[in-house]
């Protein structure tokens, strides 16, 4: 590596990380700039976002334009048939600002539609097809960033993902390998498999590709802005696909769908100052309650991957994926804690922590307030000249969403249902647990764990990061703030390093395999912890900002690109 690893790395470890890298692909080096740093899932849509920022626009318009590019050449996570959340950092304005433009159930959606009559969950249908989609919100998320804060024009932003899908792009071996391991999926569909394969076959690595149904949705956006989508032929091409499948979304549904501004989750973690997501996401909350229960432990004469670390850092995310279970849900339904960040509440939490062995899951539950009253994810990250931020995360879900591609429209629609309990205490996609708080009902917003996060330092830009990777997004962005601030490991040292993750439900210790020691393994059994290696995952996007200059850094675990001028 160039740079000197500056925290607390065993030897063991720095050559795991080594391990990594190149298992994972090139680790890019990242350098300083003073410009604009834009980071993607694609070294395309990367490339797309710094243009326009070259052409004199903001860091919302390089969003926007990002976030169009990634839903033709990032097919499994980025969308037109979506929705997600941002956080964003006027510099006009000297504000931050939380946009959700989340999905929402249909209007016609029931509590219990995803259950026989006996009450059991009948399998696949909140995850596969039509009527596992909820109402999109990406278009008009995009768009309202754009009348908000944009300063180019529209058509300028939309213009370049649309020549994208309509002249075609070169298939990387990452996409050839997603496409490929989802063959059987994307083949149950006739209106998916005409997209995504040719004979019956993925595109190889190195073929061209083009998306002359998505070009369409994609140049309607650029005339008609949000309407393109929402109402109109596009429209119509969406109902006719939940008539033919059984799904629910109506046209009213898609007139009537609106974004909402919302205030960001804030909290001091040491020094600093943390913005991120509230509910309908979980992810600025949890993440809050993980740094505020670590942040009274003194780490200095720990490492990032010694055992007691891991082993503190899992008991506390049980606690507060407890609490993420029962107490949160779309807040326009549900009365959600004031005090889930409260310092004595969290006090009184971690009591329940036995520093030396792990509790069992079964031995923890949510908090008691005494009141009456959730991997196909992509993180952008993007930050200007003038020091405008945008922190944006959209998803379709699973990968590839619900596998159902619009007939003549082009673009998959999401899975995002399975989002909310389906059933009381029966897991989702991501084995996460829900309650009372995220049933199905209409009109609501399903609980998500994505966690776009801006970071100031005495009123200056400092980090602004976010990752794919479902309940893993929470964990990873946590590791990614502890492993800056408590560790001093540089941006590129942060998105290579190994990862761990505790849930809660199921009681299961995750490590990425082949990236952690056996003594580690070893040491983590001996404290009572359920090891379990998994494939490494997450997609942690990040820009480091020090005295006005900027450092981004892409995860090498995907084909992310982090760039900058």
């Amino acid at each position: 590596m160039e740079k000197k690893l500056k925290g607390k790395i065993s030897s063991k470890t720095l050559l795991l990380i080594i391990l990594v890298i190149a298992g994972c692909g090139q680790l890019k080096i990242s350098t300083f700039y003073e410009k604009g740093a834009v980071v993607t899932a694609s070294e395309a849509a990367t490339e797309i976002g710094l243009d326009i920022l070259k052409q004199g626009g903001n860091s919302f318009d390089a969003a926007v334009a990002v976030g169009f590019a990634l839903a033709v050449v990032y097919p499994e996570g980025g969308n037109v048939g979506g929705g997600g959340f941002a956080l964003l950092r006027s510099v006009e304005t000297e504000k931050i600002y939380a946009l959700d433009f989340r999905e929402v159930a249909p209007a016609a959606a029931t509590t219990n539609m995803y259950l026989t009559d006996s009450g059991e969950v009948i399998e696949n249908l909140s995850t596969l097809g039509a009527l596992s989609s909820g109402v999109p919100g990406t278009v008009a998320g995009l768009y309202e960033i754009w009348q908000k804060f944009g300063s180019l024009r529209w058509e300028k932003l939309v213009e370049p993902a649309a020549k994208l899908a309509e002249n075609g792009f070169v298939v990387s071996e990452s996409l050839h390998k997603s496409i490929t391991k989802h063959k059987d999926d994307l083949s149950i569909f006739e209106e998916t498999k005409k997209v995504f394969l040719r004979n019956d076959e993925p595109p190889q690595t190195g073929d061209s590709i083009s998306f002359e149904d998505l070009a369409t949705t994609l140049y309607a956006i650029l005339e008609n802005g949000a309407d393109g989508f929402y109402t109109g032929i596009t429209a119509d091409k969406i109902v006719q696909t939940m008539e033919k499948y059984g799904g629910l979304i109506t046209k009213k549904d898609l007139a009537d769908y609106k974004v909402q501004w919302r205030e960001p989750v804030k909290f001091m973690f040491d020094s600093l100052e943390i913005y991120s997501m509230p509910p309908p996401s979980s992810g600025g909350l949890i993440v809050g309650q993980i740094l505020k229960m670590i942040e009274s432990y003194d780490l200095t004469n720990q490492n990032p991957d010694s055992p007691e670390f891991v082993h503190i850092f899992c008991e506390i995310s049980k606690l507060a994926f407890a609490d993420r279970s029962l107490h949160l849900g779309d807040p326009d339904f549900y009365n959600i804690p004031s005090a889930m960040l409260d310092s004595n509440y969290l006090n009184s939490r971690k009591l329940k922590i036995n520093s030396n062995y792990a509790v069992p899951s079964e031995e923890i539950l949510p908090g008691n307030f005494r009141v009456t009253e959730s991997d196909a994810t992509t993180h952008v990250s993007i930050c200007d000249k003038d020091g405008n931020m945008i922190a944006l995360t959209y998803t379709i879900n699973s990968e590839y969403g619900s596998k159902l591609v619009v007939e003549g429209a082009g673009f998959l629609l999401n899975n995002e249902m399975d989002d909310f309990s389906v059933k009381p205490g029966v897991p989702n996609y991501f084995g996460l647990i829900g309650g009372e708080a995220n049933k199905v009902e209409p009109n609501k917003k399903m609980l998500s764990s994505m966690s776009p996060t801006l970071i100031m330092e005495e009123g200056q830009p400092h980090l602004i990061l976010g990752s794919r990777g479902g309940s893993k997004i929470i964990t990873t962005i946590a590791q990614a703030i502890i492993n800056k601030v408590r560790f001093n490991l540089r941006p590129e040292e942060i998105v290579a390093f190994p990862r761990f993750h505790h849930q809660w439900i199921p009681d299961k210790l995750y490590l990425e395999e082949e990236s952690f020691g056996i003594d580690l393994k070893q040491e983590l059994i001996k404290r009572g912890h359920n090891v379990t290696e998994r494939s490494r995952y997450g997609g942690l996007n990040i820009i480091y900002i020090e005295n006005g200059m900027m450092i981004p850094a892409s995860d090498p675990r995907g084909d992310g690109s982090a760039a900058g001028f």
